[in-house]
């Protein structure tokens, strides 16, 4: 029989490991948007989703989500008001934070229906002056996406049917309005941020050919292909390096989950564009 005092002393050392392991798990704050498939949802089906719970286990860290619709005023409703330490989905170049290295490029893309074999992917096609082009609009005001603007300036305005990136929040997916709207012959060809079009392409019931925009860069600076990287505060430093080490240690997993979800890829030769 263990006496009084060895059990006291194995009872304080299993308890003195549960707080060491409790101490070596970090917290992760990740502010996402609850209803924006294919990026995230609160069911964590997007694939930033995945790619947070990647990192988390690489980190040995918990995830904790802040639900935030992603609207104007985003990061600094979020991020900046420190509800949250990580933005994933960011653009590389956005200057209201810090960003990490790039986790993956991608492109705007035209969206045909196959059995129309219009197979358009530049801007200059001739053929785009006599089809019904949708293309996605941000924000509550309407802002216009690069590929609006470059389609604007060459004359085609009458042409283009404006579809918020956002759609029907009410909607389980409502970033799919632009693509249903293609379905439905609504418009004959969509303009759409790729991996948005890659994923609705990869389920719809209507056979779909996604082609890279080209020129990528349009006069006089208009690009049409964005590096996205994860965001932080400026003052976490160390936070981001943490998270371009872990993203650098488990490439393989992150390409594998872009991958599974239809986004095309302009920094992978051969990848899906």
């Amino acid at each position: 029989m263990f006496s009084a005092s060895h059990r006291l002393l194995v009872f304080t050392a299993l308890i003195s490991a549960v707080f060491t392991v409790a101490a070596d798990t970090r917290e992760l704050r990740v502010c996402a948007d609850p209803n924006n498939l294919p990026f995230s949802n609160k069911d964590e089906n997007g694939f930033e989703n995945r790619i947070i719970r990647i990192l988390a286990d690489e980190l040995n860290a918990e995830v904790t989500y802040v639900w935030w619709a992603q609207r104007r005023g985003f990061v600094r409703e979020t991020l900046q008001a420190r509800r949250c330490d990580i933005v994933p989905g960011t653009a590389a170049s956005m200057d209201m934070l810090s960003t990490t290295k790039p986790y993956y490029r991608s492109t705007y893309v035209f969206v045909t229906r196959h059995s129309d074999n219009l197979h358009i992917s530049s801007l200059d096609d001739p053929l785009l002056h006599s089809k019904r082009i949708g293309v996605q609009l941000v924000g509550d005001d309407g802002s216009n996406t690069p590929p609006a603007h470059a389609l604007a300036r060459r004359g085609l305005a009458k042409n283009m049917r404006g579809y918020p990136v956002y759609g029907n929040y009410a909607d389980a997916a409502p970033g799919r309005e632009v693509i249903s709207a293609l379905d439905r012959g609504d418009i004959d060809i969509a303009v759409v941020w790729g991996p948005t079009a890659g994923y609705f392409a990869l389920l719809d019931n209507v056979k779909l050919e996604v082609m890279p925009v080209t020129p990528q860069i349009d006069l006089p600076m208009l690009p049409m292909v964005f590096d996205i990287a994860m965001g932080v505060r400026r003052e976490d430093a160390g936070l981001r390096s943490d998270i371009d080490a872990a993203m650098a240690k488990r490439r393989k997993d992150i390409d594998a989950v872009l991958a599974a979800y239809g986004v095309p890829r302009s920094d992978i030769p051969g990848a899906r564009k």
